[in-house]
């Protein structure tokens, strides 16, 4: 598959950050060991000699890849130069020329794949429509750059849907890679979606300054003009998502078009210039346009990245209140997963808190203080929650009334400023909410209080017995650890044991033994005679 190989490749070496030249050297270096592992060289160090990757030599697979690394080559070097042309606009032409030699190579590539050697998988990439479009985006030949790219959607799209979930991830990351191309050619060609574009771009050419919190700062920034312009409109889009996927995806275009407004904006803060101009002359403490500007983009980046993580917090809570039982192959929310959600949403509180020029405005301070304590109400909310889970009712108890103090101080101080939190989680509907936790956890902690000294109660020693003598039933015994410990009967008490058996010879009493008195006599007769006739052999 093409695509999961050029993406793996791309990812590993210098595509994750963009260093498209660290790519190109791959390739090469990789076309390199192709063809000198499959002894396919062109000439000798003295002599060029072309050749061709045919059909027939498509036994191996590498064949392939070689025709692949020399389009990837050439498409890594023209977005190379491309990168380079903002600033040379000569090496355009290069650019141009290295992407048709892209294409020509791509177009080589999906011939050989048409052979009966080759999988059906792979005679269906989009590789070769996705270069062409590429191309033609270039020459600006929107018709036929909208075609190429409607083709290799259609494709990519029917690859997904036939491969597994993992799978289709990258099918569809390529969708998503060529959509905005697909809008700007159609914008380009009159589609009436993309007229709100070109109004928006006409509309950032006269725009010429920005008002915000009172004061007047002058925008001469292309980039920020159109962010700025098409502020409203990504938020109403957002306010009408029917989908959390639909939100979220429009929540990370936001970000994305803000970060981009604000490295414009560092990118005109020189280190001299900004310390030059962050203090006027005349005005002690107040910053320049340029750095009030940069704080206003990033108090828009701030308070979006808020509200999104609100809203999956929101998702999150939603899931936890319909929670069904625990299913293995997924895993159940918890409420350690809002609470990371709201340290999130305070940390970025802390940073709106910190921006440049708005030191003075108390009443700034004052409502991102009261937006802190609303969160701040919600996140012990939900570490009180964890605590329940776990039985810990005192800790939940605390924190419940902790909840309860944050969530009466927004309330008092809260009238002013209506306005700046109408958007926010309603904090009497946590005061509620919390209320009837509290009644729900002193009962369970009565309950649980309950079973516990029942259970204690009916498991707690009754007797003296010795633990030598309860083995087979189980007991609660808190002397066991320790020092009167009852472990054994000590000292032992006495028991009978057999003794050692005594043997009595009753019998031989009654043994009548055999006569000896012939052996006495010889022996009463036994002398010099005897002796004599022994020696001589005469024996009676």
């Amino acid at each position: 598959m093409i695509l999961q190989i050029i993406k793996e490749s791309q990812q590993q070496h210098g595509l994750r950050h963009g260093d498209f030249q660290r790519y190109r050297g791959y390739c090469s270096r990789r076309q390199r060991r192709l063809r000198k592992t499959l002894n396919f060289k062109m000439g000798n160090r003295h002599k060029f000699t072309g050749k061709k990757v045919t059909e027939e030599l498509l036994t191996d697979n590498r064949y392939l890849l070689l025709v692949l690394m020399d389009a990837e080559r050439a498409w890594s070097y023209a977005m190379q130069l491309k990168q380079e042309a903002n600033t040379e606009p000569r090496k355009r032409f290069h650019l141009l020329s290295r992407l048709r030699k892209a294409v020509k190579h791509a177009e080589e590539l999906e011939r050989l794949c048409e052979s009966n050697r080759v999988d059906a998988k792979t005679k269906l990439e989009a590789y070769t429509a996705y270069l062409s479009g590429m191309l033609r985006f270039e020459h600006q030949e929107w018709k036929a750059a909208i075609e190429a790219f409607n083709k290799c959607k259609t494709i990519y799209e029917k690859l997904a849907s036939a491969f597994t979930e993992e799978q289709a991830v990258l099918y569809n990351q390529r969708v998503e890679e060529i959509s905005p191309n697909i809008r700007y050619c159609a914008y380009n060609i009159g589609d009436q979606g993309a007229l709100i574009t070109q109004t928006r771009a006409k509309q950032a050419a006269t725009m010429s300054e920005v008002e915000w919190r009172g004061r007047t700062v002058p925008v001469k920034i292309d980039k920020v003009r159109i962010f700025l312009l098409g502020l409203a409109d990504n938020e109403a889009a957002i306010v009408q998502a029917e989908s959390e996927e639909t939100k979220e995806r429009l929540f990370e275009s936001m970000l994305s078009e803000c970060r981009d407004a604000l490295q414009a904006v560092r990118e005109e803060l020189k280190p001299d210039q900004k310390q030059r101009d962050y203090t006027l002359d005349g005005e002690s403490g107040k910053v320049s346009n340029l750095q009030y500007l940069h704080s206003y983009l990033t108090y828009i980046k701030l308070s979006t990245a808020i509200r999104r993580n609100e809203n999956m917090a929101k998702g999150l809570h939603r899931a936890l209140l319909q929670q069904q039982p625990e299913d293995d192959s997924k895993r159940s929310p918890r409420p350690q997963d809002l609470i990371r959600l709201y340290d999130i949403i305070l940390q970025n509180l802390v940073e709106l808190l910190q921006l440049p020029g708005l030191e003075e405005d108390r009443t700034f301070q004052k409502e991102i203080g009261l937006k802190t304590l609303v969160f701040k109400a919600y996140r012990c909310f939900f570490i009180a929650q964890s605590y329940v889970l776990v039985k810990k009712w005192s800790e939940a108890l605390v924190l419940y009334d902790r909840v309860l103090k944050y969530a009466n101080e927004v309330s008092s101080h809260g009238g002013a400023f209506k306005n700046s939190l109408k958007d926010l989680p309603d904090v009497q509907e946590l005061i509620t909410q919390v209320r009837s936790e509290k009644c729900s956890l002193q009962a369970a902690a009565i309950l649980d209080a309950n079973d516990s000294h029942q259970t204690d109660t009916s498991s707690q020693v009754k007797d003296n017995t010795p633990l030598v003598e309860r083995f087979e039933t189980f007991c609660l015994d808190p002397s066991l650890v320790t020092k009167q410990a009852n472990l054994v009967h000590f000292p032992p008490g006495f028991q009978p044991i057999p003794c050692k058996p005594l043997f009595f010879d009753l019998a031989l009493n009654h043994v009548a033994f055999p006569p000896l008195e012939d052996k006495l006599e010889q022996k009463t007769k036994s002398g010099l005679t005897g002796y004599i006739k022994g020696i001589f052999g005469f024996r009676s």
